[in-house]
């Protein structure tokens, strides 16, 4: 009887050994894919902030690496006005890499409340601390509007961060005559067969030996001090 308690319990023994290594594991499993992003890194944005990107995604928290997948993310930032492509790829230790190709602002148009982007898509208001122009006026021809906003779309993106507002101007000669106000205070009168020459301001600037005025580059290229 002595030998039978003996088996009996060396079975009981084994059993239980067999489930505390199956918890341990489901436990460790459990624990393991529960494992939280460590590091994110952001490539590619000039205008959006990094925390824009993590709320839009979905991992401003942090969430779990191997629960959160990255079909999912590039999903939810894709929805967004101000992305046109993403690429996310997760790598070692649990790290998120997500390279942004962002849907550009052009200028805020005033008159309409919007802000315009290079694909032609807006949204509403100004509130988003982009350093872009103000079109302060409308332009009432909707081929020529087009053609003004992909004239703006070819424009360097150092030279659109110095342009404070824009005026259409047309006036008996030319009906395609803007004005634009930069921010160091001088004013550059373009038309927009030659509207690409602004892309030329840091060149033109250097010759003005600090001179303040308007820059004629729609008719006859020349300079017009202030006085």
């Amino acid at each position: 009887m002595a030998r039978k308690v003996k088996r009996r319990k060396l079975r009981v023994f084994r059993f239980l050994l067999l489930i505390l290594i199956v918890g341990l594991l489901i436990v460790s499993c459990e624990l393991y894919l529960n494992t939280k992003i460590k590091n994110i890194i952001v490539k590619g944005t000039t205008y959006l902030k990094d925390d824009y990107i993590l709320k839009e995604a979905g991992i401003i928290n942090y969430p779990s690496f191997y629960f959160t997948p990255s079909f999912s993310m590039k999903n939810k930032l894709k929805k967004s006005p101000f992305i046109k492509e993403v690429k996310i790829k997760k790598k070692f230790y649990h790290l998120v890499q997500i390279e942004i190709k962002e849907n550009r602002p052009l200028f805020y148009n005033s008159e309409e409340d919007k802000t315009v982007f290079e694909n032609k898509k807006t949204v509403k208001g100004n509130d988003y601390n982009f350093r872009i122009p103000r079109l302060l006026n409308k332009i009432e021809d909707q081929k020529k509007y087009n053609k003004f906003i992909n004239r703006m779309n070819r424009m360097d993106k150092d030279i659109l961060g110095k342009i404070s507002e824009i005026e259409y101007v047309p006036n008996d000669y030319d009906k395609d005559r803007f004005l634009l106000y930069m921010d160091d205070g001088n004013s550059v009168y373009l038309t927009l067969t030659k509207f690409s020459m602004i892309n030329y301001y840091d060149d033109v600037l250097g010759q003005l030996e600090g001179r303040h005025g308007i820059l004629y580059l729609d008719s006859g290229n020349h300079f017009q001090i202030m006085e």
